[in-house]
């Protein structure tokens, strides 16, 4: 009789199925307006008038969730808005 280990889904692919994260930005006394709309167009992708309300919030309300999605894309996007040294934080539910 010949046993077989269980086989084991990779931690990417468990990743992949969890539920999304979201990446929060906070705010801070050292960056313009300007900076921070050019960081979330470079790093969402999204309209300049998005991203002027993204930073609206953030500036209003001291962190604002400026993205959701999967686990590897969240770490890029925070990646990119730390390439300013923007602080932001990565939430998995």
């Amino acid at each position: 009789m010949t046993t077989h280990p269980l086989e084991r889904p990779e931690l990417e692919d468990e990743v992949l199925t969890q539920d999304p994260a979201r990446v929060i930005l906070f705010n801070d006394e050292i960056h313009t307006f300007d900076e921070v709309i050019a960081q979330l167009i470079k790093a969402i992708h999204c309209t300049g008038g998005k991203a002027e309300s993204l930073a609206m919030e953030v500036h209003t309300k001291g962190k604002a969730m400026v993205f959701v999605g999967e686990l590897p894309r969240c770490m890029e996007v925070s990646g990119i808005l730390e390439e300013i040294k923007l602080m932001t934080q990565i939430e998995v539910s």
